[in-house]
């Protein structure tokens, strides 16, 4: 039961914002009875559970009039009287306080023209304002809240003013129709301009001066092969190596090793010359 509530309301935020340009955060206009009825529930706090309904931030508003209406009522609405004061104050300009109904009806006027939420208990009050456009209704029933879906007029206002934005205004149907007859004049008088000049002789006309006559748009566009820069890396100049030619200079090494190695002569041992001293004595 709960989550087909949330959708209802959810629906009726959903056509007041589309259709109506209602924003965030919302504002709920309350008269007495509606915050009678929330201080006698226990319905606290009021923002929490209006911003659960309408499902977005809420500023809550009340006017002068009501104020000065649950004062009369005497004591048993004394907190009720201190819960309305810690509201916001809509702005109504009366020199001579008028009654609560009288004054919120003033406030909403024709077309609710500060997109407010009106919030009451009076059944006769939301009554009067589900005939007039963009005015959405919120009432207090035991400890819950709820938004009044809209009304059948209001679906009708809507489709009516749908309609009418398909369709030309009067004004711009006048427009129009000028138009349409200065365009009209304009031909005719272009016919009867070239009547009098009389026929034109024909002449050839050169391909070349054709050519030139042809738009920019009209024209073959060949993309032309530019010139190209060089490759930047056969540019560049060839690095002189620091050490040139290292294995040749190992095998130079290496055949000079050998040469000196072949070179060499063979050392006689001293054994050997004194052996043949000794022989030829």
């Amino acid at each position: 039961m709960r989550v087909k509530k949330q959708k209802r309301h959810r629906r009726a935020v959903r056509f007041y914002t589309s259709c109506f340009g209602f924003r965030q955060p919302f504002k709920v206009l309350c008269d007495g009875t509606f915050v009678h009825n929330l201080i006698v529930n226990r319905v606290a706090p009021a923002d929490k559970a209006l911003s659960n309904i309408l499902g977005g931030s809420v500023k809550l508003f009340t006017t002068r009039c009501v104020l000065e209406e649950l004062k009369r009522l005497g004591s048993a609405y004394s907190e009720s009287l201190q819960a309305a004061h810690k509201l916001m104050i809509a702005r109504c300009d009366h020199e001579d306080k008028k009654s609560a109904e009288a004054c919120i009806a003033e406030i909403i006027g024709e077309n609710n023209p500060e997109h407010f939420f009106v919030a009451t208990q009076d059944f006769g009050l939301r009554k009067k304002f589900r005939e007039v456009p963009g005015v959405p209704l919120i009432f207090g029933l035991r400890n819950a809240l709820f938004l009044e879906p809209p009304s059948a007029f209001q679906h009708e206002f809507v489709k009516t003013s749908e309609e009418q934005r398909l369709h030309a205004t009067e004004l711009e149907y006048k427009m129009l129709k000028n138009r349409t007859k200065s365009t009209s004049t304009n031909e005719e008088s272009g016919h009867s301009s070239d009547e009098n000049k009389g026929p034109r002789e024909m002449q050839p006309v050169k391909k070349d001066s054709a050519r030139r006559r042809m738009d920019g748009k009209d024209r073959p566009q060949f993309k032309r092969k530019k010139a190209k820069a060089p490759n930047p890396l056969s540019c560049k100049k060839k690095k002189k190596d620091v050490n040139p030619k290292p294995s040749s200079d190992k095998e130079s090494n290496a055949g000079n090793n050998a040469t000196r190695s072949t070179s060499r002569k063979r050392k006689r041992s001293r054994k050997s010359k004194n052996l043949t001293e000794m022989d030829s004595k």
